[in-house]
């Protein structure tokens, strides 16, 4: 499996409609059947700061997922709504196996 670990910065005005795209993202994710997880954390003592944890069975479910159509709609509507780009890390998976 394939962790992936996004990293944003959502500017304060643009709250509502980041949570909004990514709700309807993470959900559409989760039908994927290459996405074991899609998490969408908030940070607590930042309203502003979000993480994203999504755990794919292999490489292929990745490039699946940037394929797909609210894959590609969320990320053409985030940007805007962004103080800087936002960050990626991929990891493999260690336990379970």
């Amino acid at each position: 499996m394939v962790a992936v670990v996004v990293h944003l910065h959502v500017k304060p005005e643009s709250l509502d409609q980041f949570v909004a795209e990514t709700k309807e993202n993470a959900r559409n994710s989760r039908k994927e059947p290459g996405v074991v997880r899609f998490d969408v954390i908030q940070q607590i003592d930042d309203a502003s700061r979000f993480v994203f944890f999504e755990l794919y069975r292999d490489e292929q479910a990745i490039e699946a997922h940037r394929g797909t159509s609210h894959y590609a709609k969320w990320r053409d509507a985030v940007p805007a709504f962004l103080v800087t780009e936002r960050t990626r890390q991929i990891y493999r998976a260690i336990e379970p196996d």
